[in-house]
This record gives C-alpha cells, structure tokens and sequence, in this order.
C-alpha cells in the first residue's frame, strides 16, 4: 500500500479546513444528541405501548428490552425495479434480528420515484427536489427515538443521497445500507443504443423501440447501465457504508440473501456502541473515497450534486473546484456502459469494487483509515463475497479478470477521472470528459438557444440542427423547475455529432450519468433564472467550451443586454406542490437543496 497521493491530501486537507466550524457544530449536535437520547425504561409507558402494539412478535422482547431494536426505513415500491425486492425484506429482517437477540421495525418508509419512467416527461420536475423529500421522510421516521441502528434501504438516484442526508441528522447511531443487486443483463447496452438513435433518426418505429427496451429493462433489480442508482452503490461501498462487496449481488440469489442477513447481525452488534456511529463514519476522508470511487469508475454527473448535499449534512464543505482537483490525479480505472461495452454485471463479474478499492489503495490513491462498518476497515472492502459451504465469506481481488472492464492505476483507461470543472463569463459547469473522445473536448461555434428540450427535439426534426452548432438548453436549473434530466436530448444530438457536425450541449439543467458522447457542460451555474448568464444569450452567439483548457464562455457583449424574462411556473403532476423548494432551493454547485438552505447548513 503506497504513500497517500499529494494531491488528494491536500485537497482533503482544504476540505477540513474549509469544514473546520460547521463540521465542530455538527459533532456538537449529535454529541447532544446522544447525551438526551431516552432510554427505553426512562420512557412513559403510554409512549412504549405505542411503538410496541403492532409488534406482536417481538413484544416481549420489547418490553423486557432484551436486545436492541433496529429501525428498518424502506424505499419500497413495485413500480421502481430496483426497490421492487424490498417488499418481502422487513419480514426476513426481523427473523435475521431474532437469530441475534435483537428486534427490528419498519421506522417508516419514503418516496422512490423511478427517473426512468419520468425521463422527459413533466414529472421529472420533482426529482431532484424528492431528494429533499426523501430526507425529511427519514427524519420522521427516526424521530420516534425508538430505534438503536438504523438500516437504509434504497439503492436509485435520489433516494441513496436523500435517505443518508437524513439518516445523518441522527449520526449518533450506527447505520448501515443495504442494497438489493442488479437485475441479470439483458440485450447488449450497443444494441440498445443503436436502437434509440435509429429511433431519433425516424429509421424504426415505437414498436421496436419499445421491444428493446423491454430487453433491457426487464425484472427486478437495479437498471444495469452505470448511472446515478449504481454509482450511489460504489459510493456506499467507498464510504464503508455497505457489508463489504454488498453493491451489485443479483436479487434472489443465496449471497444476496446472506449479505442482507450480515447487515442485520451487523447492526445488532453495532447498536449500542459510539465507535462507529453514522456521524464518525462518515467524515472528511469518506466523502473524498467517495468522489475518489466516483471519478475512477466514471461515475454519474448528478454527484457533483449530491456529494456537496451529502456533505452538508455533515458539516463539510465540498465544491467543484475541489472534485476537479482529485480528479485531475485519480485515473479512469473502469469502462462501463454509457462509457464502455459491458455493463455493471460485467464490471461485477471482472472484479469490481473490491479491484477498484484494491487499485486505489495499492497507489495511494484512497483513504486507507476510514472507518467503515466492518471492523476491517476500508481494507474489507478489497475482497468480494463468496459462499464457502453455505456460510458467507470474502474472497481478496488481486488482479481484473478482463482488462476491457477494469484495469489497474499503473495502466488505467484515462490518466484522469474525467469530471472537469469549466468556467469563464457563462459561470462554472461540470463537463463528463472520460465519455466523450478528446478529439471533441473543444467546440467553438455559434448557439442556439432553447428554453425546453421538447422544443430542442422538433428543431432536429425539422432538420433545424444540421450544423456545426452549441444548444444551449436554459431555465432547466433547481429554481426555475427543479433541474431535471435531459436525457431526451441525448440520442438527437449524438445522431448529429455522427452525421459529422461538431455540436456540444450548455446547460443549467442535468444529464446524469447517461449523457453519452456528446460533450455537455451540465448544471451551470448561476442557473438562468434570476438574470444568470445564460438569460442573456441570443441565438447565433459564439460560444467556446473547452474541457482541455476549462473554458466555458462566449465572445458576445453580455453586459450590454437584458436577461431573458423568467418562464412562469407550471402547473400539474404535483409540481405546485414544489413551489416552496423551488423558491428556496441554493446552487447546483451547493447541491441544489431547498431543505439544507432552509437549514442554515
């Protein structure tokens, strides 16, 4: 194990400094937290009877307080693949606690919207704000005061980030993830996209598309593409959050169901104690393992989101300039689909997280001395999960079974992690460069300016982008709609760059991990609504975004104008139910969160 690597020292050195008082106040809080938690016996026996009434099971055990109770808060529902299993996993929890003298109740669960589903449509305007949502259904939950550890069960996009932003707000507890796997794979991730561009193209109709995407998609579990919902399980593991190897196990299999049961007896063993409480976990060292793991596998764009959010709830302060930093030293150890052939069943198959923290570790390139929730250490999570006669073990990943998925640090993909930071006099955006051949990391060319990507899609129907051209997609940031995705772009505009048009995408709004090829500068920031400087572009104006250089600006007069007026708020699919996020939300840089502002973190 080498040295820890300059850079990623300093850079998490600045984070602590940068810390230093929001972090002292929040170890304060849940130091006080610990202090005034009730014991069971000091609580008044109307209030246990409550909690205790529906647990006839465990009723006994309750009362006489024989063992520690855990509380289970679920992301369950069937219409999210990935959450699907859940439904039958409190009642094998509580038997799991049972079989070490412990109890376990569902706390209370929380919404899990399925981006997938709401990908282009109206209600994706609630997606980044369900995060807040997620957090605070947490805080309900956990407020009963009844619970000695926690279990989280969510694995997609906003569900992971929100259910821990929550879960921290109670960090004197020990708290443990617990994902449920990957669906198998199913056609080939290049089949499915050619399908979706001749789809753009006009060449197939809906009937074809929707077959290959029903190939795809196709039971439960976790979408297998490496997106926002599978890199939140690498960020568990690079955390030290999950049973070691836990991330991408297949539902339903024998493993799985032993994992799940680890957590459980984990968690008993844990209740109780201080030493690894959620607060000491996570730190300034896990958040940097964290964007470390995110960068070396080429991980999903929304965490330069989430990882800041995340942090918050912490007490630590984290921006881009600092996720550029690291990655301008952590090399792309991974190619998965959107950024390589196989998707996350290969990677798992090659390796996986137990390769990546090994390579990460053998060149200093990771935090070593995180705690975790094994008490092994980070180094736990360098061997995978095997059954040996039934019984639960970990095998150590010395070296990748296929060097077309994973490689080690002495012979990466890319010498970096490819999230770049780009500024200049259109504000500060994040560009996904380990996608995109380098051949296209700098477009100079004039823009044309939308303001939805609906309309974005009719103009390349209409043949209106055959062109060397910049979109330039505004009024898509947190307080204007909620910053959703954009995929729909996607497939219209890598059909262009294939045609032979150099053409790049600027935008305040998001794209995730799924943005493909097409060079994007994503969540700029200061967003357009509120006279940003991207309200006060107009069709036809040279733009220059260059991820070699970190440039992202334009040649035209921008002070001489007047912002484009602010777009009304819509109605409908709940999105007024929003309002209130929306107007108080902060930055996409700050993590784009009405509830922490609102806070004061």
């Amino acid at each position: 194990m080498s040295n820890l690597n300059d850079t990623i020292h300093r850079v998490t050195q600045r984070i602590t400094d940068n810390s230093r008082d929001s972090r002292a106040a929040y170890l304060e809080l849940m130091q006080r937290e610990a202090d005034r938690r009730p014991e069971h016996k000091d609580v008044a026996c109307s209030n246990l009877a409550h909690a205790f009434a529906g647990a006839l099971e465990d009723q006994d055990a309750m009362k006489a307080g024989r063992g520690p109770n855990i509380g289970i808060v679920s992301a369950y529902n069937d219409m999210l693949s990935a959450h699907q299993p859940y439904g039958r996993y409190p009642e094998r929890m509580k038997i799991y606690a049972r079989e070490v003298g412990a109890t376990a109740q569902v706390a209370g669960g929380t919404p899990a919207m399925c981006d997938g589903v709401t990908q282009g449509e109206d209600g994706m305007e609630l997606s980044l704000f369900s995060r807040d949502s997620i957090a605070m259904a947490t805080g309900v939950a956990l407020s009963h005061q009844m619970y000695d550890s926690v279990a989280c069960l969510g694995i997609c996009d906003k569900i992971v980030p929100g259910l821990l932003m929550g879960a921290l707000r109670f960090g004197h507890l020990p708290a443990v993830f617990v994902p449920s796997g990957p669906m198998p794979s199913g056609i080939s991730n290049k089949q499915k996209q050619e399908t979706r561009q001749k789809y753009a193209a006009g060449e197939i109709g809906r009937d074809a598309l929707l077959e290959s995407e029903l190939g795809s998609y196709h039971s439960p579990g976790t979408c297998t593409f490496y997106g926002t919902a599978n890199s939140n399980q690498m960020m568990m593991e690079m955390m030290g959050l999950h049973i070691p190897g836990s991330a991408f196990v297949q539902p339903g299999t024998k493993l799985r169901q032993e994992l799940d049961r680890a957590a459980v007896h984990r968690l008993a063993e844990l209740s109780g104690t201080t030493e690894r409480t959620l607060a000491k976990v996570v730190n300034e060292k896990a958040i940097v393992n964290a964007t470390i793991g995110l960068l070396a596998t080429g991980g999903s764009t929304n965490h330069a989101l989430h990882i800041p959010a995340i942090a918050r709830a912490a007490g630590i302060r984290i921006d881009w300039t600092d996720l550029a930093e690291l990655s301008s030293v952590v090399p792309l150890l991974a190619r998965v689909y959107p950024n390589g052939s196989g998707d996350v069943n290969h990677f798992h198959e090659a390796g996986g997280m137990a390769f990546v923290a090994r390579a990460l570790l053998d060149e200093g390139l990771a935090h070593a001395d995180i705690l975790t929730v094994s008490d092994n250490g980070f180094a736990a999570y360098t061997a995978e999960p095997v059954l040996e006669a039934e019984q639960l073990a970990w095998a150590p990943v010395t070296a990748t079974r296929d060097d077309a998925m994973l490689r080690p640090a002495s012979d990466p993909f890319l010498p970096d992690g490819g999230m770049r930071l780009v500024t200049g006099n259109l504000g500060r955006a994040c560009f996904k460069s380990s996608a995109v051949d380098k051949s296209r990391w700098t477009i100079e060319a004039p823009c044309r300016v939308f303001e939805n990507q609906a309309d974005v899609v009719t103009a390349f129907k209409a043949g209106e982008l055959d062109q060397d051209m910049i979109v330039v997609v505004r009024f898509q940031g947190p307080r204007a709609n909620g910053m959703p995705e954009l995929h729909s772009l996607t497939p219209s505009l890598a059909v262009l760059q294939d045609r032979g048009y150099r053409v790049a995408l600027v935008t305040d709004g998001r794209m995730s991990g799924a943005s493909g090829k097409v060079p994007a500068a994503i969540h700029c920031t200061p967003e357009a609504l509120g006279s940003g400087p991207l309200s006060l572009l107009r069709d036809g104006d040279v733009i220059k975004l260059c991820a070699e250089t970190g440039e992202l600006s334009t040649s035209a007069d921008l002070a001489s104008r007047d912002p484009a007026p602010d777009p009304q708020p819509e109605w409908g699919v709940g999105r007024e139910l929003f309002r209130i996020m929306q107007t108080q939300a902060d930055g996409a840089e700050q993590g784009g969160s009405a509830m922490l502002a609102a806070a004061g973190l």
